[in-house]
């Protein structure tokens, strides 16, 4: 069974149709019990990061997400969700994040070409990064597939764990991975086809409890 966490933001209809559209059995919930019961974990988010967090605490359900991902239970973050597996953002300010990837969120507007929206929203080309081994979550997706963005931050200084990049006007991060731990900046609830295959991936993936 797949959790996903519901504290209060995130497009948690869609999410929850993609993955039952797969056959994955799915409960969207925000009782700990029932995440730490679940198999895998999904956290979504939109929004801004200094409110997410506030929520997720309020609830207690930062310190669920992370003994179950210390538990070796895969997790997988989607848009705001992944920037929340960082140690940090700099929204609005500086706001503690969940602290299981190393690295930090940033603001995308200082390095893109001037002229270029914010936020940015659109169909973008994945792209691998060469010499690692790829990412069991891209199984199923060829280097050049596109899938659907809406952010304004961006995860930097956290290179060694990108498993995935999107060119806009800068090579910005669009996937990352820590072991069990997974985030992707882009929504694979709104990417067709190729979100489809993203999630199915992440539904196969084993892990411990």
């Amino acid at each position: 069974m797949i959790a996903i966490v519901d504290y209060g933001v995130g497009n948690l209809f869609s999410l929850s149709c993609s993955l039952r559209s797969l056959g994955a059995e799915v409960l969207v919930t925000g009782d700990a019990g029932a995440i730490r019961a679940a198999d895998k974990v999904v956290l979504p988010g939109v929004g801004a990061f200094g409110d997410a967090a506030a929520l997720l605490r309020e609830r207690g359900l930062d310190r669920v997400v992370v003994e179950e991902a210390r538990r070796g239970k895969p997790l997988l973050g989607i848009c705001l969700g992944m920037q929340l597996l960082f140690e940090r953002s700099l929204e609005y300010g500086e706001h503690p994040g969940l602290g299981l990837i190393p690295g930090q969120v940033e603001p995308i507007a200082p390095v893109i070409p001037r002229g270029y929206k914010v936020p940015h929203i659109g169909w973008n080309a994945l792209r691998f990064p060469a010499g690692r081994p790829r990412s069991g979550l891209f199984r199923y997706v060829e280097e050049g597939e596109c899938v659907y963005f809406v952010h304004s931050y961006y995860a930097s200084r956290c290179d060694a764990y990108v498993t995935a990049t999107a060119e806009y006007g800068a090579e910005l991060t669009a996937a990352v991975e820590r072991e069990n731990v997974m985030g992707v900046q882009f929504h694979p609830e709104k990417s067709g086809a190729v979100g489809l295959r993203i999630l199915r991936a992440f539904c196969e993936r084993e892990g411990g409890r």
